[in-house]
């Protein structure tokens, strides 16, 4: 990392000290509104350098000051992100991280970190995405999200309550962890013996599979909707032989990562309710597989 020269040993400690005890909460903000760990981690990376440069004295409250620099900067870049994923070939998925390490990922909320529930945030706009993000996942005041995104409190509120509706109009309550894994073990063993009579008494009449693999080939390029559709597509025979499944901690949601010759190359993961399993998350894209694989030690890097 890169020292200002007029800073002092003792108060680059400090400054250092102050950040590493925040970091993974910075992170929890960028990534719940990028949907990216990467993206996220750049974010953090510039937080870092702009907590160099400031005149730490003349701040009252760091952590105030950190969230500000990072929400602001993850409603920058996402924005941009926006017209990225414009070019995207089929359907995006929120880049998974692995939460065996880190179960909360700086959250309060754990829930607030569910893959279905980014993708979903994704349909707001990056300033809705923050506020709720702020105020639902990591407890923020209003008159807090108020000075973070320079909106006045009436906006925030309505903004905030907006994007609660939003996704209460979207989101069905989950099951809890236990029904989770027992579905998800259940869905990849049907799966894998090509038992699609089994996949589709675990679906939901209007289940849904997406696939992120953006133009890889063989790949679904569209929504596959409904439960026999999406049951043949889950046996697919071309993606289970020879393949081991080794589950992992997604999101705070149990996952399964596929591996061929040693090598993961896709992750399943699923969210359900009372009804079954409503939506099938396919990650086929070798970068958002790398990302998942590296996000374990990047938590753990994160302290040094």
């Amino acid at each position: 990392m890169h020292l200002e020269p007029s800073s002092t040993t003792g108060d680059l400690d400090k400054a250092l000290s102050v950040f590493v005890e925040h970091r993974r909460r910075l992170f929890g903000i960028a990534y719940r509104v990028l949907g990216s760990a990467v993206e996220a981690e750049d974010v953090v990376q510039e937080v870092w350098l702009r907590w160099q440069r400031t005149d730490r004295s003349a701040v009252v409250n760091p952590v105030a000051f950190l969230s500000s620099a990072t929400t602001r900067l993850a409603i920058n870049v996402a924005q941009s992100a926006r017209a990225r994923r414009e070019t995207y070939i089929g359907p995006w998925l929120p880049e998974p991280v692995d939460t065996s390490s880190d179960p909360e990922v700086g959250a309060q909320r754990a829930e607030a970190l569910e893959m279905a529930l980014l993708l979903v945030l994704e349909k707001l706009s990056p300033t809705e995405r923050a506020a709720y993000v702020l105020r639902e996942a990591f407890d923020y005041a209003y008159p807090e999200i108020a000075e973070i995104l320079r909106l006045s409190l009436v906006n925030v509120r309505k903004i905030v309550s907006r994007a609660r509706k939003h996704l209460s109009d979207e989101q069905r309550e989950s099951v809890d962890t236990a029904e989770h894994r027992r579905l998800l073990n259940a869905f990849v063993s049907a799966a894998r013996t090509g038992n699609v009579a089994s996949l589709e008494a675990l679906l939901a009449p209007d289940a849904v599979s997406l696939s992120d693999g953006n133009g890889m080939r063989a790949c679904a390029r569209i929504p596959v909707l409904g439960r026999a559709r999406v049951a043949r597509l889950a046996a697919y025979r071309r993606l289970w032989p020879e393949a081991d499944v080794v589950f992992v901690d997604a999101n705070s949601r149990p996952g399964a990562m596929i591996h061929r010759d040693g090598e993961p190359v896709a992750l399943l993961h699923i969210a359900a309710s009372k009804e079954g399993i409503h939506q099938v998350m396919w990650v086929f894209n070798p970068s958002k597989i790398a990302a998942f694989t590296a996000s374990r030690s990047r938590f753990s890097a994160s302290h040094h």
